[in-house]
């Protein structure tokens, strides 16, 4: 191997741990939408979710464990989860509108499925409170 490629190859960590961050980022957003209407509210109205309601719990798991995402704690059962929120939302809300993701909507939902269910079994990376606590 080129000292380039091996050079590169010793990023894999601190990479795994910035897709973590940036992921965990965008995630909130997507439940500070639901719950505060920030940084802009759910369509078509710009309002909130109700109390209480399957999408109010979407944005709860989205805006909290989204944090914990980013902070690199609880990482793998949080990824777990958080997977599964992801695939229920798929299957849930945007496959019945249409067969392909691009279509019905649901392009972000199944990448987040993915890359929540990667982070649960390759954990936070070293960039992590996870890796503090192990260290």
């Amino acid at each position: 191997m080129n000292k380039v490629a091996t050079w590169w190859s010793s990023c894999q960590g601190p990479i795994l741990s910035a897709l973590r961050i940036v992921a965990a980022a965008m995630f909130m957003l997507a439940g500070t939408s639901k719950l505060f209407a920030f940084p802009v509210g759910m369509p078509p109205n710009g309002q909130t979710a109700a109390f209480g309601t399957q999408v109010w719990i979407g944005g709860v798991l989205e805006v909290f464990g989204g944090l914990l995402m980013l902070l690199g704690l609880f990482t793998r059962p949080v990824a777990f989860i958080l997977a599964g929120e992801m695939a229920v939302a798929y299957f849930q809300f945007h496959q019945p509108q249409a067969f392909w993701p691009t279509v019905n909507g649901g392009v972000g939902a199944v990448m987040y499925c993915f890359v929540w269910l990667y982070f649960s079994a390759a954990g936070p990376g070293p960039w992590s409170l996870d890796a503090r606590r192990q260290s």
